[in-house]
């Protein structure tokens, strides 16, 4: 290390937990930064001033002005530009000491694999579902560790996954959420800088080998309420079994299915459930997400339901429940197409219920 990147990163070296070990390591480290926007912006200004030597920044999207609430590293002259060029040059003056790689393309199932395996590990600061599991099954075929955030209205998440043998993230969401992402409703504009700024730091640790990863752990932060919740994520040795890239177009397709089904939200269900004659309900996640949390009823896995309808009653009204409303969708129309009148989806799934009890 030169003399100015020994005084730029004193007080890294400082840190006797860090040191001068440390900070060499961030300094080799190649870091692959998936989506340039809220989350990516101070997540790439604070690993460029922490020193780290390569970041590949990725995306495909220009600015827009409506970027511009949250997405602090830009201003209105950049409106138009590239997002990964723009934040290139911007870094660059920020700390002429490390590389920044543009990429700036989105990425797909041609050409994730070349673009990642150039980086040690991953960060995923992107904003809808398809690339989220377009990246997390990138990152297990290469067995690279991935950096996960998210942010919705006011709430973010953060996580490590494929972490040593910690779960991936199809251990927390199995299925694609019926939540809208960033460009469709609003979001607080200091939340992707809080939520950023702790995806940067579970970075650091990784890099540097300091203090306990969230591996294994949601954690989640309530703008409103300024309150944090961590939540034990368990690994599901099934989900580290991809074989290839195709299947995330369709797990996302799944999420607006073509054909229309009977359904009703959550008020509507409590309100029906407290009649005198409420619905039977049917869950059709598998058995070890029901036994983290239910809304009871029966259990009959989608898999098994559509191998044995019967299972399911003709003569009472059933209401069918998922994660977030995708399987219970499948479920409905499948028993539909085979002459089941008595069947209702339940938009959103335990997510909604779940959403409304905390609200």
């Amino acid at each position: 290390m030169t003399e100015a990147e020994l005084n730029r990163y004193n007080r890294h070296i400082r840190l006797p937990q860090i040191g001068l070990a440390g900070q060499q390591r961030l300094n080799r480290a190649r870091v692959a930064l998936v989506g340039a926007g809220g989350l990516g912006c101070p997540v790439a200004q604070y690993l460029t001033a922490a020193g780290v030597g390569t970041l590949g920044i990725i995306d495909g999207d220009n600015v827009a002005e409506s970027n511009l609430q949250r997405q602090i590293l830009f201003s209105p002259e950049h409106i138009g530009q590239n997002k990964a060029d723009v934040a290139a040059r911007l870094l660059t003056r920020q700390n002429p000491h490390i590389q920044v790689v543009v990429h700036p393309f989105f990425l797909d199932a041609g050409n994730i694999l070349n673009t990642l395996s150039q980086y040690d590990l991953v960060i995923d600061g992107s904003d809808n579902f398809a690339t989220r599991y377009l990246v997390n099954d990138a990152c297990v075929l290469l067995n690279k560790p991935l950096v996960f955030g998210s942010i919705y209205q006011f709430e973010g998440q953060v996580s490590v996954f494929n972490y040593q043998d910690g779960p991936t993230y199809r251990c927390l969401y199995p299925e694609p959420s019926d939540l809208e992402a960033c460009g469709e409703v609003g979001v607080l504009g200091v939340l992707p800088g809080i939520t950023g700024c702790l995806m940067a730091n579970e970075t650091i640790k990784l890099i540097t080998g300091v203090g306990d990863v969230l591996s294994g752990t949601l954690l989640t932060f309530n703008a409103l309420s300024c309150s944090f919740q961590r939540f034990s994520l368990t690994a599901d040795p099934a989900n580290k079994l991809i074989q290839s890239l195709s299947d995330h177009v369709a797990v996302c397709a799944q999420v607006v299915p073509a054909v229309s089904v009977p359904e009703l939200d959550v008020a509507t269900l409590l309100d029906w459930l407290n009649s005198p004659v409420p619905p039977l309900l049917i869950d059709v996640r598998r058995a070890d997400e029901h036994a983290r949390d239910n809304l009871g009823g029966q259990l009959i896995p989608l898999d098994v339901l559509q191998q044995n309808p019967e299972q399911v009653p003709t003569n009472q009204p059933v209401v069918v429940y998922c994660q977030s409303g995708g399987r219970s969708r499948q479920a409905v129309q499948f028993l539909g197409q085979r002459g089941y009148t008595n069947v209702t989806n339940l938009i959103g799934g335990l997510n909604a219920v779940r959403k409304l009890s905390r609200n």
